[in-house]
């Protein structure tokens, strides 16, 4: 079955298709290059290619200029993920990009950028589908997936037989929100879509294995519990207050629990944990789990 590639070729140029000094400056943003600097070196491969009158550019060009403007070190990383970013895009693939961790932790953020750099149009989380599944089922019939994870230990119909009824509730939360994960995603692979999925309910060793897809699954930790908490305060202070900080905050004891069994399970079934609360090097870090998983397929 051939697949729709999920972005646009690596604009390097042909005969046929010109040299585009805004995709290249794009594809240099997707690989990490600063948005400033990957436009320089952008415009200094436009300059180059006029004084020589090519309308094409090989990478082995691209990466003396790269040197040249971005530094040695810099520049010869740059082609480096380049070359990655082209080996991605000729895989006869999707994408399916799994970034999972516990409320607060900047998933939806790190997950939107992700997808903007790799050219994935399709940004989905889990917290949509159990959203979805509420309009579906009543509070009666499935009453774990009308809380928020961390308080999904009141959807039990039996919590005093749990040994810890937070992780309990989330764990059968995680499972009912899992079934509609699913159907997402064997749509998307129907479709010969790429997909980044986000959310708490991405528990390593829970999905059902993907076929058909090159799939990258991460999660996003925070060590520190007082940076944890600031996390709530920006994001309520962005969204004007619809998500009241103070109700995290309260809860935080337990959202924490819930993040030490994820991480848990993450090291268990060797899935990669990324601790930096820095968003360029969360994303980076996503970036080259995913570029380092293309290269490997494309070694098999």
């Amino acid at each position: 079955m051939s697949h729709p590639r999920h972005s646009e070729p690596l604009p390097l140029g042909t005969p046929e298709h010109p040299y585009s000094k805004g995709l290249m400056a794009r594809a240099l943003v997707a690989v990490g290059v600063p948005l400033g600097r990957g436009y320089e070196l952008a415009k200094r491969i436009d300059q180059d290619l006029v004084e020589r009158g090519e309308q094409s550019v090989e990478l082995e060009r691209v990466e003396e200029l790269a040197i040249e403007v971005l530094g040695e070190e810099e520049g010869f990383e740059a082609v480096r993920r380049l070359r990655r970013l082209r080996e991605l895009q000729e895989l006869d693939l999707p994408v399916i990009v799994l970034v999972g961790g516990a409320t607060g932790t900047g998933k939806s953020t790190v997950a939107t950028e992700a997808a903007y750099r790799l050219g994935i149009t399709r940004v989905t989380s889990t917290d949509f589908v159990r959203q979805t599944m509420r309009a579906f089922f009543s509070k009666e019939f499935m009453p774990s997936i009308h809380y928020s994870s961390f308080e999904a230990a009141a959807g039990l119909r039996e919590p005093e037989q749990a040994d810890d009824p937070v992780i309990a509730g989330f764990l059968e939360q995680t499972r009912n929100v899992l079934v509609g994960v699913r159907a997402s995603i064997e749509r998307a692979l129907e479709e010969g879509w790429s997909m980044v999925l986000e959310g708490v309910h991405l528990v390593p060793g829970m999905l059902p294995r993907i076929d058909g897809a090159l799939v990258v699954q991460c999660v996003l930790a925070i060590e520190d519990e007082e940076e944890h908490s600031t996390h709530f305060m920006v994001r309520d202070a962005g969204l004007d207050g619809l998500r009241p900080h103070l109700k995290y905050i309260d809860r935080l004891d337990d959202i924490r629990r819930v993040q030490d069994h994820i991480v848990r399970r993450a090291k268990r079934h060797h899935v990669p944990v990324i601790t930096s609360t820095d968003l360029r090097t969360q994303i980076d870090a996503v970036l080259e789990l995913v570029l380092a998983s293309a290269e490997q397929v494309q070694r098999v």
